[in-house]
């Protein structure tokens, strides 16, 4: 009838279908030869049937700027632009860039295609666009910012004439303040994010009243309640950014003296949501232990069975683990009385649901068909995807851990791999391979940073090469959760449910276990061991 203990459970679109094919041999781009030996090398970009697995992060960073010919693949802006940082803070990579394109401007300014000046500025700016729409964020640093207006300003000069660049660089820039102005907002919102006063409990046959208010009487209707939760979880859910997830990937490895340190300011709202799920799970336990009358604690326990099977209903799996995960602590699960006069039939479903063996399988299997309802929906209701946040993190984590960033010949790896990657408990790794999006270029001679500082003084990993297949799928998920917190919900606001959610006190953890023991004695001498040392601590600071 009772859940595994507690450790096994977490406390806590476009999608590049096209990314996914079947791995074949590696093979040198035509035309690029194996990777030079000198600082002008070339053939440091790797392709497997024309697409890219891996390559020098200087040769990346030349294949992520247009030429006159040449415009990268969407695909890889966004993967290289959000893995990038890894290795390197986005100032860095923006000023590369803008040498890049310098360099590139000099060439045709010698040459007889000074006309196409015009066309190659409007890539740029286009590129610009790309980057600004989806890390927007990587310009609240004064550095990227000073290097943006550095790159346009230059690309400006060299169409005064038309100005048609210019007035893009307009629209660019005010989109760009736009963004940044409404993450400003956040700051509002993120009040509300705050833990819950925790509520230090009963003292020993002191518990509350029957006629104190709970959940049950503010919403009696699992289905709303469910709902309520499902509007806390996208709000949340709407203020973590690619880039914050990535910070996860770049706080990983300390050893890696190539790795870029992520920072830390940029985990707040990661955090936050990791807050959010442990509130609930105790919110869940309090509301349970803080009831007086075993019949009503029988009642509290099914209604929040049905708010969860409601919760995975809708597609948010995130506050259906978290309502099981409160049910699963220790001062819950304890209550074998209670639990005897629970109608299991429901919970036994939602716990096959949420089965941490072979790798949340079942869950999985869940996750996958909600995706695919969202992928097709005709409405806001049916394209909503909430995943338990914290196994999408050790996905992320796992992906990141078992792959090289660097192949044997130095080379990035942007090979793609595809997710789950870890099993739970067992600390088996399973792995699938698959294929990235096609990326042919031409015309392009790769330079290589052979050692201390590169062109700009900045400074340059000695012949850091990057195996990019990790890559490759970390973009993919991170992607694809990204669409799902874009979702707009569907369901009717109710202020005073989700201000009862929000800043209900909750038990601590000592005082969900005197109220447990309260309600239901020590059965055993473990038990009895901990209820009086409990009595005593409580005693003693009283």
């Amino acid at each position: 009838m009772f859940l595994e203990p507690q450790e096994t459970m977490p406390q806590t679109s476009f999608v590049f279908s096209s990314i996914l094919r079947p791995s074949c041999s590696a093979e040198v781009q035509p035309g690029m030869g194996e990777r030079g030996g000198g600082a002008d090398g070339s053939g440091d970009l790797i392709f497997q049937d024309g697409r890219l697995i891996s390559g020098s992060l200087e040769a990346l960073m030349e294949h992520l700027v247009p030429t006159l010919d040449y415009y990268p693949d969407r695909t890889f802006i966004f993967t290289f632009l959000l893995s990038s940082r890894v290795f390197m803070p986005p100032h860095d990579l923006l000023a590369r860039v803008g040498h890049i394109c310098l360099e590139q401007r000099q060439q045709l300014e010698a040459g007889s295609e000074k006309a196409k000046l015009k066309s190659f500025s409007a890539k740029i700016v286009q590129l610009l666009k790309e980057w600004t729409e989806a890390f927007p964020y990587d310009f609240q640093d004064e550095k990227a910012m000073a290097e943006l207006k550095a790159i346009t300003h230059r690309v400006t000069q060299w169409d005064e004439e038309s100005g048609t660049v210019k007035k893009a660089i307009g629209q660019m820039m005010q989109g760009l303040l736009l963004s940044l102005a409404a993450r400003g907002q956040l700051q509002e919102l993120r009040e509300k994010f705050r833990t819950p006063a925790v509520d230090k409990g009963p003292i020993l046959k002191a518990k509350p009243p029957a006629t104190q208010k709970d959940i049950l009487g503010m919403c009696c209707d699992p289905l709303l309640l469910a709902q309520q939760l499902t509007h806390i979880e996208l709000e949340r859910l709407s203020s973590i950014h690619p880039e914050d997830l990535m910070q996860i990937v770049s706080h990983m490895d300390a050893r890696d003296k190539h790795r870029c340190r992520g920072d830390l300011t940029k985990t707040y709202s990661l955090e936050a949501y990791d807050n959010w799920f442990n509130c609930l799970s105790m919110l869940v336990a309090t509301e349970v232990c803080r009831v007086v009358k075993k019949k009503h604690r029988t009642r509290m326990l099914e209604f929040f069975i049905d708010v969860a099977r409601e919760c995975f209903n809708i597609g948010n799996f995130n506050s259906m683990m978290a309502i099981i995960s409160g049910m699963n602590l220790s001062p819950v699960a304890r209550l074998k009385k209670t639990w005897s006069k629970v109608k299991t039939a429901k919970f036994d479903v939602l716990e096959h649901h949420m089965d941490p063996s072979s790798n949340f399988c079942n869950y999985r299997t869940a996750l996958q068909g909600a995706t695919q309802r969202s992928q097709t929906a005709n409405s806001s209701r049916e394209k909503i995807v909430i995943p338990v946040f914290n196994l999408f993190i050790k996905d992320i984590y796992f992906l990141h851990k078992i792959h090289t960033n660097h192949l044997p010949n130095g080379h990035v790896n942007f090979k793609v791999s595809s997710a789950p990657l870890w099993s739970e408990g067992r600390g088996q790794l399973s792995q699938h391979r698959a294929d990235s999006q096609p990326c042919s270029r031409a015309g392009r001679t790769h330079r290589l940073w052979s050692c201390g500082r590169g062109p700009l003084g900045l400074r340059a990993p000695r012949w850091i090469t990057l195996d990019l297949q990790k890559f490759w799928e970390i973009s993919r998920q991170i992607h694809e959760f990204m669409t799902w917190t874009q979702v707009e919900c569907p369901f009717e606001k109710d202020k005073k449910i989700q201000s009862y959610l929000l800043t209900a006190p909750i038990y601590s953890e000592e005082a969900l276990f005197i109220a447990s023991f309260e309600s239901e004695g020590p059965e055993n001498h473990m038990e009895k061991d901990s209820w009086k040392n409990l009595r005593t601590t409580v005693l003693n600071r009283a």
